[in-house]
C-alpha cells in the first residue's frame, strides 16, 4: 500500500510539473485570463463532484458488500433523497452558470473601442482592413501564408513557424481596446488567436464580433489559424497579429496612410514593361503559384497550366474578365476584390509574357480599370 501511495504521489507531481503543457494556455488579454479561470473553477468543482461519487460509490461496496453479511435496504420512496439529488445539481449548475454568463457577457461587451478592424476570410487568405473615423481612411491589405513551397513539399527542411508565419501580419496597439468584426467572402472560415483568449466563425454575409486588449508588458507575436475547414489550402491560412507599443503602432499606421495615397496615385500611372513584370511576379508568387505554379505549368486538370494556355496568350479581355470575376464551378477565385487595378494589369502582363508566352500587348491598371466600368 505504501509503494502505491508513493507511486501516486509522483505521478500527482510529475502532473503538476507539466500541467502548463496539458492545461489550456492563461493567454494575455482580460477575456483570455477570464476564460482560463472559468476553466479552472470548473474544473475543480468537477474534481470535488468525482472524489465525492467515487469516494461514496467505494466505500459503499467495501463496507456493504455480502462477504461483510450487509443486508440491503428496502425502501419505495424517500423525499428527503428526492429532494437532496434535485437540490445538489441545480446548486452545482447555478454555481458554474453565475460566472460563466458573466464572462460571455464581457466577451461581447464591444463598446467603448479604440480602434475598429474588419477580419475577412478570402480561400485562403485573411484580409484586414482598419476602419479609422478619425482619417475618413481605410487601410486594407491581405494576409497571406509565408512558408515557401520547398517546405510544404519536403524540398527543404521545414522551418520554426512553418505554417504560421505571413507576409503581412495583422498590426495592433497594446494598452488599446480593439473591436473585431469578422466576417467572410466565400465559405465559412474561423479567425482563431489562442492567446486573446476566443475564435470566431467568419461567415459570408455575417458580421460577427469581439474584442482584445494586449496589456503594454504584452506586446509581441501571436500566432493562430484559421480553424474551420475550409477547402484544399484550409490548413495555409495561419493568422499573425503583432501587438505593437501605441507609438510604434502609430508611426507605422502614419506610413501605411501615406502608402494609401501612393497606391492611389498608381492607378492612373502608367508602368514600363520592365515594372509591369517586376511587380506582376510578386503578385503571381503570392496569389497564383500556389495553383498554377511557379513556372506555369499548374497541376491539371483542377488546376490548368498558364504557359502556353489559350488564355494567357489569347485575347486580353478574356484574360481579365477570368481573373477580375473568377470561373464558376472551378477553383479560380475572383480577384477583383482582392487586388487593385495596378497589381491586376501586373499580374495579367506578368502572365502573358512569361515561360513561353509572349504576347504584343502590355497591360496598363487604365485598362483594367475601362474593363471593370463595361
Amino acid at each position: 500500500m505504501a509503494r502505491l501511495v508513493a507511486g501516486f504521489v509522483l505521478a500527482l507531481m510529475a502532473a503538476g510539473a507539466g500541467a502548463d503543457e496539458l492545461n489550456m494556455r492563461r493567454g494575455v488579454t482580460e477575456i483570455s485570463n477570464a476564460v482560463y479561470d472559468l476553466h479552472m473553477y470548473i474544473f475543480w468543482i468537477c474534481v470535488v463532484i468525482g472524489i465525492v461519487v467515487f469516494g461514496a460509490m467505494f466505500w459503499a461496496m467495501i463496507h456493504h458488500r455480502r462477504a461483510a453479511g450487509a443486508v440491503a435496504a428496502k425502501f419505495h420512496e424517500s423525499t428527503k433523497l428526492e429532494i437532496a439529488w434535485t437540490l445538489a445539481p441545480t446548486l452545482i449548475l447555478v454555481a458554474i452558470a453565475w460566472p460563466a454568463t458573466q464572462v460571455l457577457v464581457a466577451m461581447y461587451d464591444t463598446g467603448g473601442e479604440d480602434l475598429t478592424i474588419e477580419v475577412r476570410g478570402y480561400q485562403w487568405k485573411w484580409q484586414y482592413k482598419y476602419l479609422d473615423d478619425d482619417y475618413n481612411s481605410e487601410v486594407a491589405y491581405f494576409s497571406n501564408l509565408k512558408t515557401p513551397q520547398d517546405e510544404i513539399h519536403g524540398r527543404k527542411e521545414k522551418g520554426e513557424y512553418y505554417l504560421l508565419d505571413v507576409d503581412e501580419p495583422l498590426r495592433i496597439p497594446v494598452n488599446r481596446k480593439v473591436r473585431f468584426l469578422i466576417t467572410a467572402e466565400d465559405v465559412i472560415h474561423s479567425w482563431w488567436v489562442p492567446d486573446f483568449g476566443f475564435k470566431r466563425d467568419a461567415i459570408p454575409g455575417i458580421m460577427n464580433e469581439t474584442w482584445a486588449i494586449v496589456p503594454p508588458d504584452k506586446a509581441g507575436i501571436y500566432r493562430g489559424q484559421c480553424t474551420e475547414l475550409c477547402g484544399k489550402d484550409h490548413g495555409f491560412m495561419p493568422v499573425v497579429v503583432n501587438a505593437m507599443p501605441e507609438d510604434e503602432f502609430d508611426a507605422w499606421y502614419a506610413e501605411r496612410l501615406q502608402q494609401e495615397e501612393v497606391r492611389k496615385e498608381a492607378l492612373s500611372k502608367t508602368f514600363t514593361p520592365e515594372e509591369l513584370m517586376a511587380q506582376g511576379e510578386q503578385v503571381y508568387g503570392t496569389y497564383c503559384a500556389s495553383c498554377h505554379m511557379p513556372n506555369g505549368k499548374g497541376v491539371p486538370p483542377v488546376f490548368p497550366a498558364l504557359d502556353g494556355s489559350a488564355i494567357a496568350t489569347g485575347p486580353r479581355e478574356d484574360h481579365l474578365n477570368i481573373v477580375l470575376n473568377g470561373k464558376t464551378g472551378t477553383a479560380m477565385q475572383a480577384f477583383g476584390k482582392q487586388l487593385d487595378a495596378a497589381q491586376i494589369a501586373a499580374v495579367v502582363h506578368y502572365e502573358r509574357h512569361s515561360w513561353s508566352n509572349n504576347t504584343d500587348d502590355v497591360t496598363q491598371p487604365r485598362d483594367v480599370i475601362e474593363h471593370m466600368g463595361q
